[in-house]
């Protein structure tokens, strides 16, 4: 598969000017669309698994979204890694196609709306390759430095394949997040910072005040916050976010249910109610949406408060 970004498919904004003028509503949670349509995610790959043999399922989850509301389409790299990918046999060459792939399937689905729509190639944390949950803990016992080598490659890939942003997400410590911005920091691409938290610290328990101010007086991030959460820590982080950095925010929790990964099951019950954009949007929060569990009928009804003048 080859990416081509043809003039029509080009946003005639840029996200950070979109984000200046008013609120952009994101998507939600892929995987959860994907199991909605039929799709076995049990492989350690994830959704990036189904990028190798299921475009058609991708590309109908994301127009499901598209349909939906959402200006922003996240494309299905959170776990696509070269060591991944490795893992199942498949070599680098391949890997970078699987991966700019991704962002082609976005763009199409985007495009076809006939609305302004941006692709953000989601970037997960280290902790994502390894699928053993380590992803909402952090503190992998690695230098910043390694953690730059492992990411540098795949940051590349994905901005040479021409997305709108790089959503630098679910990132449960401030120690990853460093090194993340310094993966990109060279790149001719824009990015958002988005950490998973719990109450008021990173996953990894530093204090998201601190965290947060690593994004300060970057320009290259358009917004920072937090995804992947319980949607009643995000109501704080929200506020925490804008303070830190006085940059945008960016909000999309889950549902509020709690993910086992020992039993690979999600377990409780959603809480996400649309109603706490209005409370967001207030804080700061300027591109908005869900994560895992939260489909696209709750995306709809997040983007009808967005355009309601009290939101």
């Amino acid at each position: 598969m080859h990416t081509v970004r043809t003039p029509e498919a080009r946003p005639r904004r840029t996200l950070g000017q979109a984000l200046a003028e008013g609120a952009v509503l994101l998507d939600g949670g892929l995987s959860n669309q994907l199991e909605a349509q039929g799709c076995d995610l049990s492989d350690a790959l994830w959704s990036a698994g189904l990028l190798s043999d299921e475009l058609r399922q991708i590309e109908a989850a994301h127009r499901a979204y598209a349909r939906a509301g959402a200006q922003v389409l996240i494309t299905a790299s959170y776990q696509a890694t070269f060591e991944g990918f490795a893992r199942r046999g498949i070599g680098r060459a391949r890997a970078a196609e699987l991966m700019a792939g991704s962002v082609e399937l976005a763009r199409r689905a985007g495009a076809d709306t006939g609305r302004e729509s941006w692709v953000a190639a989601s970037v997960g944390p280290y902790g994502a390759m390894l699928a053993d949950g380590s992803e909402y803990r952090g503190r992998y016992g690695m230098t910043v430095r390694e953690l730059v080598r492992f990411h540098r490659p795949r940051v590349e890939t994905l901005a040479a394949a021409g997305p709108d942003v790089l959503a630098l997400e679910t990132v449960p410590d401030a120690d990853e997040a460093e090194a993340l911005l310094r993966a990109v920091q060279d790149l001719d691409v824009p990015v958002w910072l988005s950490y998973s938290v719990a109450g008021d610290r990173t996953r990894a328990g530093q204090p998201l005040a601190e965290a947060f101010g690593l994004a300060a007086g970057i320009d290259q991030v358009v917004a920072v916050g937090v995804n992947c959460c319980d949607p009643a820590d995000a109501d704080r982080a929200v506020e925490v976010a804008a303070a830190a950095t006085g940059k945008p925010v960016v909000v999309y929790p889950n549902s509020g249910e709690e993910w086992d990964a020992d039993g690979r099951d999600w377990t409780g019950r959603s809480t996400f109610e649309p109603g706490r954009v209005r409370h967001w949007r207030k804080a700061g929060a300027r591109l908005v949406g869900g994560c895992c569990r939260v489909g696209p009928s709750d995306i709809e009804a997040l983007g009808a408060r967005l355009r309601t003048p009290t939101a």
